[in-house]
């Protein structure tokens, strides 16, 4: 082997490892991307008192499973990845809440079950509150707001 055919194979790797390094790279991309669409959209999707159903994965041992915890959203703390948020329910009489990291690959899914009208950031003051009147007021949409919340976001949109 002559010293062209070692420089003509040196190149050969180089490039192939620059092309499999660039491949790599366009792969994360996509793969960031997914997840950005899948966890950071979440804070958008419901706001202080309503109420969700936080699926949260639980380890116990070997086994993984989903527990569901339904409640009213008391309140959001943080900024960026480190938001949490604190959901409050009523399990046999007596309040429990639990604070959740909002972009935590334990939290599965945030299902907002109906919204909630409040006038305030946080509602602890549904901790002193018991029976019917810790229930916060369903948010009711008319079909005009809607139809305009959708005209508003089809020319953002275009």
């Amino acid at each position: 082997m002559n010293l062209i055919d070692k420089i003509e194979q040196e190149q050969i790797k180089l490039n192939s490892e620059l092309l499999v390094k660039d491949m790599d790279q366009e792969k994360q991309k996509t793969e960031i991307q997914e997840v950005k669409d899948k966890y950071l959209n979440r804070k958008d999707r419901f706001s202080i008192g309503d109420l969700v159903k936080v699926h949260f994965k639980i380890v116990e041992g070997n086994k993984e499973r989903i527990q569901n915890f339904e409640g009213y959203v008391i309140s959001v703390k943080g900024s960026g990845i480190n938001t949490g948020v604190k959901v409050r329910k009523i399990s046999f009489g007596v309040g429990v809440e639990r604070t959740f990291p909002l972009y935590s690959t334990k939290v599965e899914d945030i299902e907002l079950v109906r919204r909630g009208k409040v006038r305030r950031a946080k509602l602890y003051y549904l901790r002193k509150l018991t029976g019917k009147k810790s229930i916060v007021k369903e948010k009711i949409i008319s079909k005009n707001a809607k139809k305009k919340n959708e005209s508003k976001d089809n020319t953002v949109n275009a």
